[in-house]
């Protein structure tokens, strides 16, 4: 791509989870297609796009409102979907291609390393300790503790206040749009590696930059950073 990132300008790098550090887009599918069809609820694939990048509350209670269905509570599909999910990444996650990379790489230029994700707690400390990547972060944090998840911007507000960096020297990296949105609203810069298993979306323009992988981001550093 034409334009260049200058590495030099940021002093934290904060990474969304979900689809950038994790493939775990297909695991979610997995996760909370099998409970919403247990609840009488049939969404496909194109559905779940809609509601990328949100929390799982947040999730089912757009679904419920758009859809509704009888025979569980949504409390109780939040417990069944975060079940799954933990099951499904302790036997299937793995990092995504050039993330370690791109971590170590980070590490060599003396960056903050900062996490923010709509995934919950036990969700973000399940990956972490799977991916074998949880001492690299300087602070980690889950949209579950906000009161809005992305597109707001508060969970990314607070892993730059915890990191002591100005917004405006944060580098993102995301994959949805929702995940663009927040980082955007946050005043920071965003890279977007768009998640393979999304529908081409003509709205990720948004984002600051756009790669294909995280190993074209780390390697196109690797050749500009000084």
């Amino acid at each position: 791509m034409e334009k260049r990132l200058n590495f030099n300008e940021f002093e934290a790098v904060i990474f969304d989870m979900d689809g950038t550090l994790i493939d775990s887009e297909p695991l979610w599918k997995i996760g909370m297609e099998q409970v919403f069809h247990d609840a009488g609820c049939y969404l496909t694939t194109e559905d779940f796009q809609q509601t990328t990048g949100l929390r799982i509350d947040e999730v089912i209670a757009y679904w419920y409102e758009h859809r509704g269905w009888d025979n569980y509570s949504p409390e109780e599909m939040e417990l069944c979907i975060l079940e799954n999910m933990r099951l499904l990444i302790e036997k299937h996650g793995k990092p995504l291609p050039g993330v370690l990379d791109m971590i170590r790489f980070c590490k060599k230029n003396e960056k903050s390393i900062g996490l923010a994700t709509s995934s919950y707690t036990t969700l973000m400390e399940t990956t972490l300790d799977v991916l074998g990547i949880r001492e690299k972060f300087d602070f980690v944090h889950s949209a579950e503790h906000e009161d809005f998840g992305k597109p707001h911007p508060a969970v990314y507000l607070r892993v730059a206040r915890e990191l002591q960096v100005s917004p405006e020297r944060c580098l993102v990296i995301e994959d949805s749009l929702n995940g663009v949105i927040a980082g955007k609203a946050a005043k920071m810069t965003v890279v977007c590696i768009p998640e393979k298993t999304h529908l081409e979306n003509p709205k990720l323009v948004f984002a600051d930059y756009l790669f294909d992988s995280m190993t074209e981001l780390a390697d196109q550093l690797q050749n500009t950073t000084v």
